[in-house]
């Protein structure tokens, strides 16, 4: 029998998936990149014209609890009233949430977006060091820690070498990775359902209601800031989007799609997380990040490059899915 307190050893790895979970699993990938491309690319140019990032944060937040509340209205999923001991554990994941969306539309307002998901491909680190400190008897090879030595090499080159690098951009970036893989380590957690968690609880909630409650939870915390800074310049940034060719409607539609796809890449996000670990998560999260700027050809031989190829290689030493 162990000593108490001793260290408990990392559970044995995955047997390979069956066909039918893998296929699932390539699916929720292959929705989750598709969706955040468009988000990310479909978010930066309405920054441009509206730059409010409290308000289009906290717009983006009251989507996610709308599809949500219609899902749950129309009975195309099961309404979960989550306990107290859920709701304690709920809201630290939408605090990390809202810090980490605020941090990256800062850092997208501030550097070029290739940058931007460059320096977040350093998440894979983030991810070990939050894991290792949130799940107690985490444990990974030596080869898994030697692979983060090419992504904070390639990462730092890039910064070095854009044009639109600052430290303001920099740091909110870093932020970002530090609040997203801290949510991601404990809603793996929570999906987990220990049992300090489900006390009073029917039942675990899945990782739909899971990222429901997160994003009305966000909503709720992030729209009082919104009302008192960003209210009194709604009106004159809507006369500026208006001067640049962006109507009022199309503004307020350009929103309502923004808010769609951010719960869309978000939610099948969730979906690959409830099923993989959250390591193997950040790396899929990262891998998508070279659909951004440029093409993979056009960045053969550049830091972005260092960080791109190390991905994979990652993703085998992991030993997931």
């Amino acid at each position: 029998m162990a000593a108490a307190g001793a260290p408990q050893p990392a559970p044995p790895a995955e047997p390979p998936a069956p066909i039918g979970r893998t296929v699932a699993i390539g699916l929720s990938i292959a929705l989750w990149w598709a969706s955040n491309v468009k988000f990310n690319i479909a978010n930066k140019r309405l920054l441009k014209v509206f730059p409010l990032f409290l308000t289009l944060t906290t717009v983006q937040f009251g989507m996610g609890a709308v599809v949500a509340i219609l899902a749950w209205s129309l009975r195309l999923r099961k309404w979960q009233t989550p306990s107290r001991a859920q709701l304690r554990a709920l809201y630290p994941l939408a605090l990390v949430h809202v810090l980490g969306n605020v941090f990256t539309n800062l850092s997208l307002r501030a550097m070029a977006v290739s940058l931007t998901h460059t320096l977040k491909a350093s998440e894979p680190f983030f991810s070990v060091v939050i894991s290792k400190l949130f799940i107690p008897g985490t444990v990974y090879t030596g080869a898994v820690y030697a692979s983060l030595v090419p992504i904070v090499f390639g990462v730092t080159m890039a910064s070095v070498s854009d044009i639109t690098f600052s430290w303001f951009g920099f740091f909110t970036a870093m932020g970002a990775n530090v609040a997203f893989q801290s949510r991601n380590v404990l809603s793996k957690r929570f999906m987990n359902a220990p049992k300090e968690i489900t006390e009073g609880a029917a039942e675990p909630m899945g990782n739909f209601n899971t990222f429901a409650w997160i994003s009305i939870l966000s909503f709720l915390t992030l729209a009082p800031f919104s009302l008192l800074f960003d209210a009194a310049k709604w009106s004159s940034t809507l006369t500026a989007a208006g001067v640049a060719g962006w109507a009022a409607p199309a503004v307020a539609l350009a929103l309502a799609n923004v808010g769609f796809l951010h719960w869309l890449y978000n939610q099948a996000s969730y979906l690959v997380l409830v099923q993989v670990n959250p390591v193997t998560h950040a790396v899929g999260n990262t891998m998508k990040r070279g659909a951004f700027g440029n093409a993979f050809s056009a960045v053969v031989g550049s830091p972005h490059a260092v960080v791109v190829s190390v991905r994979m290689l990652w993703w085998q030493l992991s030993g997931s899915l």
